[in-house]
């Protein structure tokens, strides 16, 4: 058990090893593209992890999930075209977790 305080880096490395023990399959920092129009944009997003080829995981380690937060989770489903999501903080005194639908 890490704790509070590290950097997001760190809770990133933590859980991808427990991913990996516990075998749930994922990538880490996917790049999702953002069209307008049809047209791909030169720009990007980029999601923590991608699990089961489907939820997103964004990671935080922050005092507290402020809306703009879930906005940014919210705008990865939107450009990937997934529907559901994981915000998790580990920047309070305990783990915050919020669950997206878009």
């Amino acid at each position: 058990m890490l704790g509070v305080g590290f950097l997001e880096a760190v809770y990133q490395g933590a859980l991808a090893a427990e991913f990996g023990w516990r075998r749930i399959p994922f990538e880490t920092q996917v790049e999702i593209p953002v069209c307008y129009r049809g047209h791909r944009l030169e720009c990007y997003y980029r999601v923590d992890f991608v699990c089961f080829q489907s939820v997103m995981v964004e990671l935080k380690a922050v005092s507290g999930l402020a809306s703009e937060r879930s906005a940014q989770l919210l705008n990865y489903l939107k450009a990937s075209g997934s529907s559901t999501g994981l915000l998790l903080n580990f920047g309070s005194l305990s783990l915050e977790t919020k669950r997206l639908i878009a």
